[in-house]
């Protein structure tokens, strides 16, 4: 059995949601909607992003629950503020970039991603020799968990650290909806380098690559050719891909679906 991409529930439910509901990306915010907020660094010409956003920032039901699906999304996603041309937003030292891998690795829905896909690979009775019972889906829970880390420690640390990239998407969050949308799709392929200036997405092809290439070694029946490798790379940059056009256009789905994207309380 070939390799196959394994996408997350929950994000397969967003996705559907934003293409029903449809963006409006000129669409103003509504009254009273808080801003996102930056703060200068005392240390450094360089300006924080606003900080992740809190289960206690949404109001409605299940409030811990949208949070903790919010916090995922937003985790790897900044928006640069309306800054002087010589002011940079502030990258992300070596230890944030480990932080950052252990936040997402460490996440609850990355652990109900790895148990959602696990339940998929047992249905669909993948690697036989583990077997179809509550053992099997355990092992196929423990693979899918260490693959998932391993992606992680790649594309948030490892290769963002050795070639001193930024591992985050930087949200253009104005302009048309096609200027957005093609920001979005460029980060594949353009990525900003620790000192603020552009680079090649080396993590993104290298990383995914590696990855790939790693954690099918942990599935005895996948195919392990370098032609697979590639095929399984495409889909999981474009997969990537539509993560970050999710990203971009956040703010107006969490409006239309009526989430409180800020808490009116940040702006106190």
């Amino acid at each position: 059995m070939g390799s196959q991409v394994r996408f997350p529930g929950w994000t397969i439910c967003i996705l559907l949601a934003l293409a029903r509901n449809g963006l409006d990306a000129q669409a103003p915010a509504p009254a009273g909607a808080p801003q996102e907020e930056t703060r200068r660094n005392p240390v450094a010409p360089c300006l924080e992003p606003p900080p992740l956003v809190k289960w206690e920032d949404y109001h409605g039901p299940f409030k811990k629950t949208v949070g903790m699906f919010a916090r995922k999304v937003e985790r790897k996603a900044v928006r640069p503020p309306r800054y002087k041309p010589d002011t940079l937003l502030c990258s992300l030292e070596a230890k944030a970039k480990f932080t950052l891998f252990l936040h997402d690795a460490l996440d609850p829905v990355s652990f109900l991603s790895a148990g959602f896909n696990a339940g998929m690979d047992l249905a669909a009775d993948r690697d036989p020799s583990f077997g179809l019972s509550a053992a099997g889906y355990g092992r196929r829970f423990g693979i899918d968990l260490a693959a998932q880390t391993t992606w992680r420690f790649l594309k948030d640390f490892a290769y963002p650290t050795v070639f001193s990239e930024d591992p985050r998407y930087y949200r253009l969050g104005h302009g048309s909806y096609r200027k957005r949308l093609l920001h979005a799709a460029a980060h594949s392929a353009v990525a900003f380098r620790d000192n603020g200036k552009y680079m090649f997405n080396v993590t993104e092809w290298l990383g995914t690559a590696s990855a790939v290439a790693l954690t099918s070694a942990y599935h005895p029946s996948d195919d392990h050719t370098f032609g697979s490798i590639i095929k399984q790379t495409g889909y999981s940059v474009s997969w990537d891909v539509g993560f970050d056009i999710l990203r971009e256009f956040w703010p107006e789905v969490a409006r239309k679906l009526r989430i409180p994207f800020r808490d009116a309380a940040e702006k106190q």
